[in-house]
């Protein structure tokens, strides 16, 4: 047996040389770009007199910057423009795919790439945004990078870099009803912390994993990073195919049995050998959400804010910091907190199932979002857009109060106008709730998933969904 990690043997098939200074080359399989760190990559590319080595390996799309209310050209605001004129000009001149507005294929990067069956197991993919990570879910390796090594992709097809310790993270069990893919991660982060991964890739595993849809493994891979890993994956099986299966860019007829089997082949070894192993138990979860400055200030929802004494000492100045900024204090409960805007979305929620069980929340608790309350579904892509309206899911989010936007990176972060104003408070299904992250100096952010993000819009406070699942599964 080789006793070998999938990504050891990702790292092997595509590790292709070594520069001067002895940092490994890897070869890039699929190269995502969009209008933010791009332009200034296509730049460096100009003033060198270099040309995109590989286009056809290079996909680009629009996301951080596009409006969704109303995305008519031009748009509103001109730094916006320019950067959407810019991508479409860079990806003309060198011969790059580039799914725009209103393409049907437009949407959040680390969405359209798996729906479109781009992602694929035993695959190394780049991409100039801190959430590459999404794609591991599917057993590919798959990393967030800077402007600089964009550039170095586009001329080269090759990223410089170290290779990895590897730690396996086991959560055994079954999750509860109401307890979802996000509050597994959430509750991952919280414990190990957010610098626990730096210099390692998170191997997700164990029956709880297994058991989850590609869509719910795309949230737990979509946070690794914000775990300090460099990147997270899970190993493909029969879920990973049974999604790929039949996509525009999987491999179809007589390639897709040669391509699974190969799949297959590249998953870890029973035997493999990891740097280290952490184990949780999915009975052990409970509804997880952030009271902090960082994704790994996070308690269960029955919880009492910590003390700020149970922390580290090195740890406690960023405590105090949290308490202030928040508005918090230690021995308080977050349930019931008043909110001012609900945003459900992004690329770590912001997929088909996330939109079906906001409207199953919805549904069960039949009430409407308070005057007083904002609250935004933004679709993920064009296509996730079209699935909800076709299910007649936009019309039931509409019915309770619910503003139904159109695809792109909205709310998550402060590069649009879907923004916070003041001291407003958030619950957001998105991935960071760093100070000013939603385009307030002063906005806070409460990260949770989806149906408690709904239900907090509903009742205008962080409430518990458990009691209407309950009421469901006993009617």
């Amino acid at each position: 047996m080789s006793c070998r990690t999938l990504f050891d043997k990702v790292w092997q098939l595509h590790a292709v040389a070594r520069l001067e200074a002895g940092q490994p080359q890897l070869l890039i399989g699929l190269h995502l770009i969009h209008e933010v760190t791009s332009p200034q990559a296509f730049a460096m590319l100009r003033e060198s007199g270099l040309k995109v080595a590989c286009p056809q390996q290079t996909l680009a799309t629009v996301d951080h910057i596009v409006p969704t209310d109303d995305q008519t050209r031009p748009f509103s605001d001109p730094l916006a423009e320019e950067m959407l004129q810019e991508l479409e000009t860079n990806t003309a001149v060198n011969g790059i795919r580039l799914y725009n507005l209103g393409s049907g294929r437009q949407g959040v990067v680390h969405i359209i790439a798996p729906e479109l069956g781009l992602t694929q197991p035993g695959m190394t993919i780049a991409c100039g945004d801190s959430h590459t990570a999404t794609h591991g879910a599917f057993g590919a390796v798959a990393f967030g990078i800077g402007t600089s090594q964009v550039r170095d992709v586009l001329a080269t097809q090759t990223l410089a870099m170290e290779p990895l310790k590897v730690r396996r993270i086991e959560i055994d069990g079954t999750l509860a009803a109401g307890v979802y893919a996000k509050d597994v991660i959430l509750h991952i982060i919280r414990h190990l912390g957010v610098k626990a991964g730096v210099g390692y890739a998170y191997e997700f595993a164990g029956s709880c994993i297994e058991n989850m849809e590609m869509e719910a493994r795309m949230t737990i891979c979509n946070m690794a990073i914000e775990g300090g890993a460099r990147c997270g994956y899970i190993n493909p099986d029969q879920t990973t195919f049974d999604y790929l299966r039949g996509r525009e860019f999987a491999p179809q007829d007589a390639d897709w049995q040669r391509a699974e089997d190969w799949w297959r082949s590249i998953a870890s070894d029973v035997d493999a050998e990891y740097d280290d192993l952490v184990r949780f138990r999915a009975e052990e979860i409970s509804p997880t959400l952030t009271w902090g400055i960082t994704p790994g200030q996070a308690l269960g929802l029955d919880e009492q804010l910590p003390r700020i004494e149970s922390y580290a000492g090195t740890e406690q100045d960023l405590v105090r910091e949290a308490y202030q900024y928040m508005d918090l204090e230690p021995g308080q409960s977050l349930f019931g907190l008043s909110i001012d805007v609900a945003f459900i979305g992004s690329c770590t929620n912001g997929r088909i199932s996330d939109l079906r069980e906001v409207a199953r929340i919805c549904c069960l608790h039949g009430g409407r979002v308070p005057q007083q309350v904002k609250a935004l579904v933004v679709p993920g892509s064009e296509a996730v857009k079209a699935e909800a309206e076709a299910e007649g899911l936009d019309r039931i989010f509409q019915k309770h109060g619910f503003d139904w936007r159109s695809a792109g990176c909205s709310m998550c972060l402060a590069m649009n106008p879907d923004r916070l104003a003041g001291r407003q408070i958030c619950a957001s299904t998105s991935n960071r709730n760093f100070k000013g992250r939603q385009g307030s100096p002063a906005g806070r952010t409460l990260l949770m998933s989806p149906a408690l993000a709904t239900l907090a819009a509903l009742e205008g406070r962080v409430s518990d969904p458990r009691p209407l699942l309950k009421q469901e599964q006993s009617s």
